[in-house]
């Protein structure tokens, strides 16, 4: 009983994990027909290509691959510039726990990839009382950078 319990739930959380990105507010989400790994390497390209890089890498995939788990890619990158985090540590000490700003790669059911991040004004807004215009500034310009690198990022 315990094995078809197990079956069960792993049929479940399989169905789950192939979920694409859904649009949520505050989010861009670029569904790409690139794979996986051709994406963050282009995820990666783009943030050198704007003098910004890439600060912290994480994700479960390989992980559990070594524990006889296959799911689907999944790497989150985070990026930023020394520039806007010595402008924002300025404005705000809580703030620069929001850095880096992070571009999430999941890999699709169909072998494609998505791009999906944050906006920085959204991940900003609650610092924006505390630190006035020239955090809502840096976080229009960031918004501004990060679209210009998700967009080369995902194109073909």
């Amino acid at each position: 009983m315990t094995k078809y319990i197990m079956a069960a739930l792993l049929v479940v959380w399989g169905a789950t994990a192939q979920a694409e990105m859904a649009e949520r507010e505050g989010w861009v989400v670029l569904p790409t027909t690139k794979p996986y790994e051709a994406l963050i390497g282009d995820v990666k390209t783009a943030v050198k290509a704007n003098k910004f890089g890439v600060v912290t890498q994480a994700g479960p995939t390989k992980a559990a691959k070594s524990r006889g788990i296959d799911i689907p890619g999944n790497r989150v990158i985070g990026v930023f510039n020394n520039k806007y985090a010595v402008r924002i540590l300025g404005l705000s000490t809580a703030a620069m726990i929001e850095a880096p700003i992070r571009l999430y790669v999941t890999e699709n059911a169909d072998g494609s990839s998505t791009l999906s991040y944050k906006t920085p004004s959204m991940v900003f807004e609650p610092y924006m009382e505390e630190a006035g215009e020239d955090l809502s500034l840096a976080a229009e310009e960031l918004d501004a950078a990060f679209n210009t690198i998700a967009q080369q990022a995902v194109a073909n």
